[in-house]
């Protein structure tokens, strides 16, 4: 591939990840996508084969990137110490606000069912492959994965409320139950 055709592709695949983060992969069309990258529609073939597509490689890069992060802490933490520093961001007002770089399961998720396969198939890697980021020990894993639950869970209910009281509330009170 090209370095241009490769730049134009990721610029697709940013305006798509984008879209994802704030309405799902379902909703935005493949002429916004490509309007948000600054391209026309006619283009939109030449570097993917249909827009479900688009979006499964926009969620599985979004996915990669947060495991990245976590994989930058510092080694020595214990898994409680490392859930409870993805808590302490993930669980903040400035990441429920956030429009870019914000997690894009609140916005996919609850899609799942009407989704092609490979997304329920990159979300189940991703979330074996975190909860062992998450875990210092192989029998923490069920913990880590009741903390993935529940942090997911109270920011989708802090993003559907929106800023607010009872928002900041759900935010804090899954923070504290994070173990």
């Amino acid at each position: 591939m090209s370095d241009k055709k490769a730049q134009t592709r990721e610029r697709i695949l940013q305006a798509a990840s984008a879209a994802l983060i704030q309405r799902g992969p379902a909703e935005p069309s493949v002429g916004e996508v490509m309007g948000a990258a600054g391209l026309t529609v006619g283009g939109f073939y030449a570097h993917f084969e249909s827009k479900d597509a688009l979006m499964l490689e926009a969620f599985q890069q979004l996915l990669a990137r947060r495991r990245a992060a976590i994989e930058e802490m510092d080694a020595s933490l214990t898994g409680e110490e490392r859930r409870a520093l993805v808590a302490a961001f993930y669980l903040s007002r400035k990441h429920r606000d956030s429009t870019e770089q914000a997690c894009p399961m609140p916005a996919t998720v609850g899609e799942m069912g009407r989704l092609p396969d490979g997304f329920r198939e990159v979300l189940s890697e991703h979330i074996e492959l975190m909860a062992a980021q998450l875990a210092t020990h192989p029998e923490e894993t069920d913990n880590a994965l009741a903390d993935m639950a529940l942090m997911i869970g109270g920011l989708i209910l802090a993003r559907g409320l929106g800023p607010g009281e009872l928002s900041d509330r759900i935010l804090r009170a899954s923070k504290s139950a994070v173990r």
